[in-house]
Protein backbone atom coordinates (compact mmCIF):
# COMPACT_ATOMS: atom_id res chain seq x y z
CA UNK A 1 0.00 0.00 0.00
CA UNK A 2 2.03 3.30 -1.25
CA UNK A 3 0.79 6.47 -1.08
CA UNK A 4 -2.91 6.92 -1.41
CA UNK A 5 -3.55 8.63 -4.67
CA UNK A 6 -6.33 10.43 -3.74
CA UNK A 7 -4.64 12.16 -1.05
CA UNK A 8 -1.96 12.94 -3.81
CA UNK A 9 -4.66 14.60 -4.96
CA UNK A 10 -5.27 17.00 -1.96
CA UNK A 11 -1.46 17.82 -2.13
CA UNK A 12 -2.05 21.19 -3.37
CA UNK A 13 -4.80 21.44 -1.29
CA UNK A 14 -3.76 20.62 1.73
CA UNK A 15 -0.03 22.29 0.90
CA UNK A 16 -2.44 25.12 0.80
CA UNK A 17 -3.75 25.09 4.12
CA UNK A 18 -0.03 24.55 5.23
CA UNK A 19 1.05 27.99 4.37
CA UNK A 20 -2.20 29.93 5.31
CA UNK A 21 -1.49 28.41 9.16
CA UNK A 22 2.01 29.23 8.63
CA UNK A 23 1.22 32.72 7.67
CA UNK A 24 -1.13 33.21 10.46
CA UNK A 25 0.77 31.69 13.81
CA UNK A 26 0.00 31.64 17.13
CA UNK A 27 1.07 30.52 20.65
CA UNK A 28 0.13 28.08 23.04
CA UNK A 29 -3.43 28.05 24.44
CA UNK A 30 -3.88 31.47 22.20
CA UNK A 31 -4.59 29.61 19.48
CA UNK A 32 -8.18 30.76 18.48
CA UNK A 33 -7.82 31.24 15.01
CA UNK A 34 -6.03 28.21 14.21
CA UNK A 35 -8.70 26.00 16.17
CA UNK A 36 -11.42 27.91 14.22
CA UNK A 37 -9.82 26.67 10.99
CA UNK A 38 -9.58 23.83 12.04
CA UNK A 39 -13.07 23.39 13.08
CA UNK A 40 -14.48 24.95 10.00
CA UNK A 41 -12.88 22.61 7.45
CA UNK A 42 -13.92 19.33 9.44
CA UNK A 43 -17.42 20.70 9.36
CA UNK A 44 -17.15 20.95 5.62
CA UNK A 45 -15.76 17.25 5.10
CA UNK A 46 -18.24 15.95 6.54
CA UNK A 47 -16.75 15.43 10.14
CA UNK A 48 -19.79 13.48 12.17
CA UNK A 49 -19.16 15.80 15.46
CA UNK A 50 -16.75 18.49 15.72
CA UNK A 51 -16.31 19.55 19.41
CA UNK A 52 -14.44 22.71 20.47
CA UNK A 53 -13.12 24.23 23.79
CA UNK A 54 -11.55 20.47 24.66
CA UNK A 55 -8.40 21.50 27.26
CA UNK A 56 -9.47 25.14 26.91
CA UNK A 57 -9.11 25.82 22.76
CA UNK A 58 -8.01 22.31 21.43
CA UNK A 59 -10.47 20.23 18.83
CA UNK A 60 -11.61 17.18 18.86
CA UNK A 61 -13.02 15.63 15.51
CA UNK A 62 -15.37 11.92 15.11
CA UNK A 63 -15.53 10.29 12.21
CA UNK A 64 -17.72 6.74 12.11
CA UNK A 65 -16.70 4.42 9.56
CA UNK A 66 -18.71 1.08 8.92
CA UNK A 67 -20.10 -0.54 11.94
CA UNK A 68 -17.52 -2.94 14.11
CA UNK A 69 -18.10 -5.58 16.24
CA UNK A 70 -16.17 -4.32 18.91
CA UNK A 71 -16.25 -0.63 18.17
CA UNK A 72 -13.13 0.17 18.49
CA UNK A 73 -11.67 4.00 18.60
CA UNK A 74 -8.85 4.71 17.08
CA UNK A 75 -7.53 8.51 17.46
CA UNK A 76 -4.57 10.52 15.98
CA UNK A 77 -3.30 13.88 17.47
CA UNK A 78 -1.85 17.15 15.76
CA UNK A 79 -0.31 20.05 17.76
CA UNK A 80 -1.27 23.12 16.18
CA UNK A 81 0.68 25.85 18.62
CA UNK A 82 3.95 27.88 17.17
CA UNK A 83 6.96 29.68 18.94
CA UNK A 84 8.14 33.04 19.94
CA UNK A 85 11.06 33.12 17.53
CA UNK A 86 10.91 35.96 14.46
CA UNK A 87 11.15 34.26 11.20
CA UNK A 88 14.02 34.36 8.94
CA UNK A 89 12.82 31.93 5.89
CA UNK A 90 12.16 34.76 3.38
CA UNK A 91 9.25 32.45 2.27
CA UNK A 92 6.44 34.40 0.23
CA UNK A 93 3.93 32.48 3.19
CA UNK A 94 5.79 33.87 5.86
CA UNK A 95 4.78 34.65 9.35
CA UNK A 96 2.89 37.83 9.29
CA UNK A 97 2.61 38.01 13.56
CA UNK A 98 5.54 40.03 14.52
CA UNK A 99 7.71 37.69 16.54
CA UNK A 100 6.10 34.63 15.91
CA UNK A 101 6.61 31.27 13.42
CA UNK A 102 5.82 28.14 13.31
CA UNK A 103 9.35 26.99 13.68
CA UNK A 104 8.37 23.70 14.99
CA UNK A 105 6.34 22.22 11.89
CA UNK A 106 3.14 22.14 13.88
CA UNK A 107 1.31 23.99 10.94
CA UNK A 108 2.78 20.80 8.91
CA UNK A 109 1.12 18.68 11.59
CA UNK A 110 -2.07 20.41 11.68
CA UNK A 111 -2.59 20.49 8.01
CA UNK A 112 -1.33 16.45 7.65
CA UNK A 113 -4.16 15.11 9.83
CA UNK A 114 -6.40 17.90 8.13
CA UNK A 115 -6.05 15.91 5.08
CA UNK A 116 -6.19 12.49 6.68
CA UNK A 117 -9.23 13.87 7.90
CA UNK A 118 -11.06 14.81 4.59
CA UNK A 119 -10.21 11.29 2.91
CA UNK A 120 -11.01 9.39 6.14
CA UNK A 121 -14.34 11.52 5.93
CA UNK A 122 -14.59 11.03 2.31
CA UNK A 123 -14.02 7.06 1.76
CA UNK A 124 -14.86 5.47 5.23
CA UNK A 125 -13.12 2.37 4.33
CA UNK A 126 -12.95 1.34 8.18
CA UNK A 127 -14.98 -0.69 10.78
CA UNK A 128 -14.92 1.63 14.07
CA UNK A 129 -14.17 5.49 14.93
CA UNK A 130 -11.32 7.69 14.16
CA UNK A 131 -11.12 10.56 16.83
CA UNK A 132 -9.03 13.47 15.30
CA UNK A 133 -7.38 15.70 18.12
CA UNK A 134 -5.87 18.97 17.27
CA UNK A 135 -3.91 20.14 20.56
CA UNK A 136 -3.31 23.67 21.67
CA UNK A 137 0.10 24.66 23.53
CA UNK A 138 2.41 21.45 23.00
CA UNK A 139 5.41 24.27 23.48
CA UNK A 140 5.61 24.37 27.17
CA UNK A 141 2.04 24.57 28.09
CA UNK A 142 1.02 20.83 28.37
CA UNK A 143 -2.21 21.27 26.18
CA UNK A 144 -2.21 17.53 25.94
CA UNK A 145 -2.61 17.16 29.73
CA UNK A 146 -4.86 20.23 29.84
CA UNK A 147 -7.56 18.29 26.65
CA UNK A 148 -7.00 14.72 29.20
CA UNK A 149 -8.18 16.39 32.60
CA UNK A 150 -11.45 17.98 30.29
CA UNK A 151 -11.99 14.00 29.74
CA UNK A 152 -10.24 14.01 26.39
CA UNK A 153 -10.16 9.50 26.70
CA UNK A 154 -13.07 9.01 28.40
CA UNK A 155 -15.42 11.12 26.62
CA UNK A 156 -14.62 10.06 23.01
CA UNK A 157 -13.93 6.31 24.41
CA UNK A 158 -10.71 6.46 23.05
CA UNK A 159 -8.62 2.59 22.93
CA UNK A 160 -4.88 3.72 21.32
CA UNK A 161 -3.62 7.08 20.30
CA UNK A 162 -0.91 8.08 17.89
CA UNK A 163 1.48 10.83 17.63
CA UNK A 164 3.26 11.88 14.29
CA UNK A 165 6.92 14.91 14.64
CA UNK A 166 8.74 15.87 11.53
CA UNK A 167 12.48 15.47 11.74
CA UNK A 168 14.74 17.51 10.19
CA UNK A 169 17.87 15.72 8.59
CA UNK A 170 15.97 12.46 8.08
CA UNK A 171 15.16 12.16 4.61
CA UNK A 172 11.68 12.96 2.77
CA UNK A 173 10.67 9.26 2.34
CA UNK A 174 11.93 8.23 5.51
CA UNK A 175 9.72 7.50 8.80
CA UNK A 176 11.40 6.53 12.64
CA UNK A 177 10.33 5.34 15.37
CA UNK A 178 11.15 3.00 18.65
CA UNK A 179 9.41 1.06 21.02
CA UNK A 180 10.02 2.23 25.16
CA UNK A 181 11.53 5.93 25.60
CA UNK A 182 11.79 7.83 22.36
CA UNK A 183 11.31 11.49 23.85
CA UNK A 184 13.18 13.01 27.29
CA UNK A 185 11.62 14.15 30.40
CA UNK A 186 12.16 17.53 30.81
CA UNK A 187 12.77 19.63 33.87
CA UNK A 188 13.72 23.04 34.67
CA UNK A 189 15.90 24.62 37.66
CA UNK A 190 16.47 27.45 39.18
CA UNK A 191 19.24 28.84 41.37
CA UNK A 192 18.58 32.04 43.41
CA UNK A 193 22.29 33.56 44.89
CA UNK A 194 21.92 35.96 47.50
CA UNK A 195 26.09 37.18 48.57
CA UNK A 196 26.88 40.35 49.97
CA UNK A 197 27.33 42.98 47.12
CA UNK A 198 30.29 46.00 47.52
CA UNK A 199 32.55 47.99 45.76
CA UNK A 200 34.18 46.39 43.06
CA UNK A 201 37.74 47.52 44.20
CA UNK A 202 37.20 45.37 47.35
CA UNK A 203 36.00 42.13 46.80
CA UNK A 204 37.21 40.96 49.95
CA UNK A 205 34.65 42.09 51.85
CA UNK A 206 32.17 40.82 49.51
CA UNK A 207 30.66 37.32 48.85
CA UNK A 208 30.24 37.33 44.84
CA UNK A 209 27.54 35.99 43.35
CA UNK A 210 29.39 35.55 40.23
CA UNK A 211 32.50 33.53 41.76
CA UNK A 212 29.83 31.44 43.74
CA UNK A 213 27.53 31.35 40.01
CA UNK A 214 30.82 30.00 38.63
CA UNK A 215 31.73 27.31 40.72
CA UNK A 216 28.34 26.08 40.44
CA UNK A 217 27.92 25.87 36.86
CA UNK A 218 30.93 24.10 36.72
CA UNK A 219 29.88 21.47 39.61
CA UNK A 220 26.68 21.10 37.77
CA UNK A 221 28.38 19.56 34.94
CA UNK A 222 30.35 16.81 36.91
CA UNK A 223 26.70 14.93 37.15
CA UNK A 224 26.45 13.32 34.17
CA UNK A 225 29.95 12.78 33.77
CA UNK A 226 30.61 11.30 37.32
CA UNK A 227 27.29 10.60 38.47
CA UNK A 228 25.25 8.97 35.80
CA UNK A 229 25.98 5.48 34.41
CA UNK A 230 27.98 6.22 31.36
CA UNK A 231 25.65 4.43 28.95
CA UNK A 232 22.46 6.16 30.29
CA UNK A 233 21.68 8.96 28.50
CA UNK A 234 21.06 12.76 30.43
CA UNK A 235 21.46 16.44 29.73
CA UNK A 236 21.87 19.29 32.62
CA UNK A 237 21.85 22.48 30.82
CA UNK A 238 22.89 25.66 32.28
CA UNK A 239 20.87 28.41 30.00
CA UNK A 240 20.66 31.56 31.91
CA UNK A 241 23.05 33.36 34.18
CA UNK A 242 22.10 36.71 35.03
CA UNK A 243 23.97 38.64 37.79
CA UNK A 244 25.08 43.03 37.58
CA UNK A 245 24.44 45.67 35.78
CA UNK A 246 27.86 48.23 36.50
CA UNK A 247 31.36 47.23 35.89
CA UNK A 248 32.81 48.58 39.16
CA UNK A 249 29.77 46.83 41.16
CA UNK A 250 29.93 43.17 42.72
CA UNK A 251 26.27 42.65 42.69
CA UNK A 252 24.17 41.22 45.83
CA UNK A 253 22.47 38.67 44.14
CA UNK A 254 22.30 36.18 41.05
CA UNK A 255 20.36 33.81 38.76
CA UNK A 256 21.36 30.45 37.34
CA UNK A 257 18.40 28.08 35.46
CA UNK A 258 18.78 25.58 32.80
CA UNK A 259 16.92 22.21 31.87
CA UNK A 260 17.37 18.36 32.60
CA UNK A 261 16.68 16.05 30.10
CA UNK A 262 16.24 12.02 31.24
CA UNK A 263 14.97 9.08 29.90
CA UNK A 264 14.76 6.82 32.93
CA UNK A 265 13.00 7.96 36.49
CA UNK A 266 15.76 6.74 38.47
CA UNK A 267 17.79 8.76 36.55
CA UNK A 268 15.81 11.60 36.87
CA UNK A 269 15.49 11.24 40.91
CA UNK A 270 20.01 11.32 40.82
CA UNK A 271 19.81 14.28 39.12
CA UNK A 272 17.74 16.34 41.19
CA UNK A 273 19.37 14.57 43.97
CA UNK A 274 22.79 15.41 43.31
CA UNK A 275 21.95 18.57 42.59
CA UNK A 276 20.37 19.55 45.47
CA UNK A 277 23.78 18.10 46.87
CA UNK A 278 25.76 20.39 45.03
CA UNK A 279 23.76 23.94 45.43
CA UNK A 280 23.74 22.94 48.97
CA UNK A 281 27.81 22.42 49.45
CA UNK A 282 28.54 25.26 47.23
CA UNK A 283 26.34 27.62 49.39
CA UNK A 284 28.69 26.52 52.71
CA UNK A 285 31.82 26.22 50.73
CA UNK A 286 31.63 30.09 49.86
CA UNK A 287 28.98 31.62 52.66
CA UNK A 288 26.28 32.61 50.08
CA UNK A 289 22.26 31.71 50.14
CA UNK A 290 21.26 29.87 47.70
CA UNK A 291 17.60 28.52 47.14
CA UNK A 292 17.47 26.01 44.57
CA UNK A 293 14.03 24.82 42.90
CA UNK A 294 13.40 22.02 40.43
CA UNK A 295 10.12 21.68 38.29
CA UNK A 296 9.39 18.28 37.06
CA UNK A 297 7.86 18.99 33.56
CA UNK A 298 7.01 16.60 30.85
CA UNK A 299 7.02 12.68 31.56
CA UNK A 300 9.45 10.42 29.62
CA UNK A 301 7.47 9.81 25.75
CA UNK A 302 7.09 6.38 26.45
CA UNK A 303 6.35 3.75 22.99
CA UNK A 304 4.48 0.86 24.00
CA UNK A 305 5.76 -2.41 22.34
CA UNK A 306 2.67 -3.54 20.62
CA UNK A 307 1.67 -0.14 19.34
CA UNK A 308 5.22 0.57 18.06
CA UNK A 309 4.88 -2.84 15.85
CA UNK A 310 1.89 -2.07 14.79
CA UNK A 311 3.39 1.55 13.68
CA UNK A 312 6.44 -0.03 12.00
CA UNK A 313 4.33 -2.18 9.76
CA UNK A 314 1.70 0.75 8.55
CA UNK A 315 4.19 3.00 7.92
CA UNK A 316 6.46 0.11 6.00
CA UNK A 317 3.64 -0.05 3.93
CA UNK A 318 3.30 3.45 3.02
CA UNK A 319 6.67 3.97 2.18
CA UNK A 320 8.64 0.49 2.33
CA UNK A 321 10.05 -1.52 4.91
CA UNK A 322 13.79 -0.28 4.31
CA UNK A 323 12.62 3.34 4.87
CA UNK A 324 11.44 2.97 8.27
CA UNK A 325 14.15 2.70 11.04
CA UNK A 326 12.06 0.12 13.68
CA UNK A 327 14.67 0.93 16.64
CA UNK A 328 16.23 4.41 16.06
CA UNK A 329 18.01 6.37 19.08
CA UNK A 330 16.09 8.36 21.04
CA UNK A 331 15.68 12.03 21.17
CA UNK A 332 16.51 13.93 24.15
CA UNK A 333 13.73 16.99 23.08
CA UNK A 334 10.56 17.15 25.07
CA UNK A 335 6.97 16.12 23.84
CA UNK A 336 3.53 16.37 26.02
CA UNK A 337 2.31 13.21 23.94
CA UNK A 338 3.85 11.78 26.68
CA UNK A 339 0.89 12.89 28.75
CA UNK A 340 -1.37 10.66 26.40
CA UNK A 341 0.68 7.99 26.28
CA UNK A 342 0.30 7.61 30.20
CA UNK A 343 -3.37 7.13 29.82
CA UNK A 344 -3.57 4.96 26.56
CA UNK A 345 -1.62 2.66 24.26
CA UNK A 346 -0.13 4.12 21.22
CA UNK A 347 3.08 5.07 19.89
CA UNK A 348 4.93 8.59 18.19
CA UNK A 349 6.59 7.83 15.06
CA UNK A 350 9.33 10.79 13.08
CA UNK A 351 8.78 11.82 9.60
CA UNK A 352 11.53 12.66 7.35
CA UNK A 353 11.55 16.91 6.96
CA UNK A 354 14.90 16.20 4.60
CA UNK A 355 17.91 18.93 4.80
CA UNK A 356 16.61 21.52 6.94
CA UNK A 357 17.15 24.29 9.77
CA UNK A 358 16.58 22.07 12.43
CA UNK A 359 13.46 22.65 14.86
CA UNK A 360 12.56 26.04 17.04
CA UNK A 361 15.07 27.67 14.69
CA UNK A 362 14.39 31.22 12.21
CA UNK A 363 15.19 29.45 9.22
CA UNK A 364 13.34 26.34 9.73
CA UNK A 365 10.17 25.44 7.68
CA UNK A 366 8.26 22.41 6.90
CA UNK A 367 8.68 20.13 4.24
CA UNK A 368 5.61 19.94 1.68
CA UNK A 369 6.99 17.03 0.26
CA UNK A 370 6.39 14.97 3.50
CA UNK A 371 2.67 15.75 3.46
CA UNK A 372 1.49 12.87 1.20
CA UNK A 373 3.28 10.55 3.36
CA UNK A 374 2.01 11.85 6.56
CA UNK A 375 -1.30 11.81 5.32
CA UNK A 376 -1.23 8.51 4.20
CA UNK A 377 0.16 7.16 7.00
CA UNK A 378 -2.63 8.46 9.21
CA UNK A 379 -4.86 7.28 6.91
CA UNK A 380 -3.64 3.53 6.57
CA UNK A 381 -2.92 3.60 10.16
CA UNK A 382 -6.67 4.06 10.55
CA UNK A 383 -7.78 1.65 7.60
CA UNK A 384 -5.16 -1.32 8.85
CA UNK A 385 -6.12 -1.03 12.81
CA UNK A 386 -10.01 -1.34 12.27
CA UNK A 387 -10.18 -3.18 8.45
CA UNK A 388 -14.20 -2.66 6.91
Amino acid sequence: MPIINRLADFHDDITAWRHDLHRHPELMYAVHNTAATVADKLRSFGVDEVTTGVGRTGVVGVIRGRPAADGRVIALRADMDALPIREATGKPYASTVAGVMHACGHDGHTAMLLGAARYLAETRNFAGTAVLIFQPAEEGGAGAKAMIDDGLMERWQIDEVYGMHNMPGLAVGKMATRPGPIMAATDEFVVDITGRGGHAARPHHTIDPIVVGTTLVQALQTIVSRSVDPVEAAVVSVTKFHVGEVTNVIAETGRIAGTVRTLKPEIRDLIEARMRTLVDGVATAHGADIAFSYNRSYPVTRNHAEATAFAVQVAADVIGAANVAANAPPVMGGEDFSYMLQERPGAFVFIGNGDSAGLHNPAYDFNDDAIPIGCSYWARLVETAMPA
